[in-house]
């Protein structure tokens, strides 16, 4: 078993870009199934999201890649902040007039004719400043005064921007990561303790300050009270993934694709459990255990702090991103609407996970 470890740990930039490009093309493969009924009622042809995603990909996803690869890691750590400081910008925009209004989110903003979502960015820009910031603080990062109370103030401030648009799953991705890398860096028990009783006072007020999230963890403790209404998305994705049993009932096969809500991105592992079944499912799952793995062991034989720590945290982002899509839609925990990664469509999305692969791959390589 350790041999293993030890394998991966030496292979982990060789592992990570195999298994980005498998989940691509298998997350192309699905969204064509997915998104064939909705595409064709919307747009007259079954294709149109597949196109789209599939654009994004060799387009500004591929760019994102060689930029994230190639890049000077120094160059990152100069750059840090400023990143940041554009990033949070775009989401103050978001805010005004010139951001998109999707329903009861408002998440876009659209430059030159084409929209995006700055909140998906944050998973680059937010971890490479962290990580640069721990970096520079040594072991000042300990204290209260130098370690703590910046990062609590430096959380505040993102996910208040977060919680306006309101973004919330992005916000509990972000926390969490951000929480591994500051405790993988060297956090106190203490300042962890107070961190984990601090987030979780702010996010019992937000739910409880907004009705639709209290309905969302209303709906999760008992879905079969309401299941034509409240609990309809969370009974029929139970439906959707225990229709395909073992093996599944094969591939473009679904039949209950056109009952979930965005079968395409919010809702697309129950697609991949009724037509692939149970091993298919557990194929997926083992391929995102394998690439957040080979991160977290590839840090361990990174030189600089800095390099480790964006390891650390970009490995975290995916996890807990894949983690959160499978639980909610397996009933595990309240639905997010969170995005399955590599596999839902989107446009932002899926450039930022493909540009943090390009990262990755990069500090194994030279640091």
């Amino acid at each position: 078993m350790f041999k293993g470890f030890r394998r991966i740990r030496e292979k982990a930039d060789v592992i990570i870009l195999i298994i980005m490009i498998l989940l691509v093309i298998l997350g192309l493969a699905v969204l064509a199934s997915a998104s064939s009924s909705v595409s064709l009622d919307h747009f007259g042809h079954p294709y149109f999201y597949l196109q789209r995603q599939f654009i994004f990909i060799i387009t500004a996803g591929l760019a994102g890649f060689l930029a994230g690869r190639f890049i000077p890691i120094r160059w990152l750590k100069t750059a840090s902040f400023p990143l940041l400081l554009v990033n949070l910008g775009l989401l103050v925009l978001v805010l005004t007039p010139l951001g998109g209004d999707f329903g009861t989110s408002n998440r876009w903003i659209e430059i030159a004719g084409i929209p995006f979502q700055p909140s998906e960015l944050l998973k680059i820009t937010f971890i490479i400043y962290l990580a640069n910031w721990m970096t520079s603080k040594g072991k000042d990062r300990k204290n209260f005064a130098e370690g703590l109370l910046p990062f609590l103030i430096l959380c505040g401030i993102v996910g208040g921007l977060l919680i306006a648009q309101p973004s919330t799953s992005i916000l509990v991705i972000l926390l969490l990561s951000a929480g591994i890398v500051y405790f993988m860096g060297g956090l106190r028990f203490s300042f962890l303790a107070a961190i984990m009783g601090i987030a979780a006072i702010a996010l019992g007020i937000i739910i409880t300050m907004t009705p639709y999230r209290m309905a969302r963890i209303t709906t999760f403790m008992h879905p079969e009270s309401d299941p034509q209404k409240s609990g309809w998305h969370l009974s029929q994705s139970l439906m959707t993934i225990g229709s395909g049993g073992v093996f599944g009932v094969g591939y473009g096969n679904s039949v209950l694709k056109n009952s979930l809500p965005e079968p395409m991105n919010d809702t697309v592992f129950a697609i991949i459990a009724e037509e692939f079944g149970f091993v298919g499912s557990m194929f997926f799952i083992f391929l995102y255990f394998l690439l957040v793995i080979a991160g977290f062991l590839g840090s361990l034989q990174t030189r600089g702090v800095f390099g480790k720590l964006m390891l650390i945290g970009f490995s975290a982002v995916i996890g807990i991103q894949t983690f959160i899509h499978i639980a909610s839609v397996s009933g595990l925990m309240p639905m997010t609407g969170m995005p399955l990664p590599f596999v839902s469509y989107g446009g932002t999305g899926i450039i930022a996970l493909i540009t943090i692969g390009g990262l990755m791959i990069n500090i194994l390589k030279h640091e």
